[in-house]
């Protein structure tokens, strides 16, 4: 069994949740001893679709003739293209009908989590659907306690400080906007985002916030992701107030090295994302700051033991088998 792995524009999305994503399936299906290749020209049984661009859509149409068995990765819902780009709300009714059409080429269709799954389901495609999580590798995120206090170090923080850190792109989606309004009530805290989008594809208000002028407030853009694990191994709390999510990979980062953390409850994390069991949930700004609050007081019990069994259960390790599993199901079913 050989597996094409195919993303149109590497480029120009690799330094997004995605194409963080197609890296750990590179790695998972190494650990999982699957054959790949990158490459369209090579023979491959089995093509693994991870976008909807149009170069996208011809090679699984290609390949459909061919008699080749495609498995397409619905990393994206019309739900999570809203709120995200200039017009995005506009124009995310033909973008949910454009999904579905290269989606429906997909003989099996994985989707990140029982959330995503749910939402596709009702999109009314008629193929099986499997929700295997992103994944992360999970002993890239051991302390390096040589590189411990490099985040501070960089950033000018003491060891006396209390940071927040948020990741993400510039977005409304991401909770960005609510970010920079903990920021101004918070005064006594400091906090830092990562993460960047050209100022040119967001709307006004995203822009306005990104250059807003707080003493305790930075925003780092871009970095590599040794700075994201010093940062999260180094950091008081982790806080993602994102409103819509297939999954969100930098929650099961900071499970990964134990660091306290808090998201929005929205449904993506019903389904493994406990309020006080592993992880806390807010539902708006104002309960944000009450339980962060609380939480850097040491108000509230330190749940970063369980919130890292969230981490383990989506090693690559694993998720390559489960990648494997569908491979060799799509393989047998005839009927496909």
């Amino acid at each position: 069994m050989k597996v094409l792995l195919y993303t149109e524009g590497v480029k120009y999305i690799g330094k997004s949740g995605l194409g963080k994503a197609i890296k750990h399936q590179m790695k998972a299906l190494e650990y999982a001893n699957v054959e790949y290749t990158l490459d369209p020209k090579d023979d491959y049984d089995i093509v693994h679709v991870n976008f909807y661009g149009p170069k996208s859509y011809a090679l699984a149409k290609k390949a459909k003739k061919k008699g080749k068995k495609i498995v397409y990765h619905a990393h994206s819902t019309e739900e999570d293209f809203r709120n995200s780009f200039i017009f995005s709300n506009q124009i995310a009714p033909l973008f949910k009908k454009w999904i579905v059409t290269c989606y429906k080429l997909g003989d099996h269709i994985i989707t990140p989590t029982p959330y995503s799954k749910k939402l596709l389901e009702g999109y009314g495609m008629n193929r099986k659907i499997t929700a295997i999580s992103n994944g992360i590798e999970l002993e890239k995120f051991k302390v390096d306690k040589s590189k411990m206090h490099q985040f501070r170090q960089t950033y000018g923080y003491s060891k006396d400080d209390k940071v927040i850190v948020g990741i993400g792109l510039y977005l409304e989606r991401k909770g960005i906007l609510d970010f920079v309004e903990l920021a101004k009530r918070l005064k006594d805290y400091k906090f830092i985002w990562f993460g960047y989008t050209p100022s040119y594809a967001v709307p006004r208000k995203i822009r306005k916030a990104i250059k807003v002028k707080l003493p305790n407030l930075t925003f780092a853009g871009y970095v590599e992701q040794d700075m994201i694990i010093s940062a999260l191994n180094d950091c008081n709390l982790y806080v993602f107030p994102t409103l819509e999510e297939t999954e969100g990979i930098p929650i099961i980062e900071a499970c990964a090295c134990k660091t306290k953390a808090i998201v929005r409850d929205i449904p993506v994390f019903e389904d493994w994302l406990e309020d006080g069991v592993n992880v806390y949930k807010a539902k708006d700004v104002d309960e944000f700051e009450s339980k962060i609050k609380k939480i850097l007081n040491n108000e509230l019990p330190d749940l970063t033991k369980e919130g890292y069994k969230v981490a383990l259960s989506r090693d690559l390790k694993i998720i390559g088998q489960e990648l494997k599993k569908v491979y060799e199901e799509v393989l047998n079913d005839k009927s496909a």
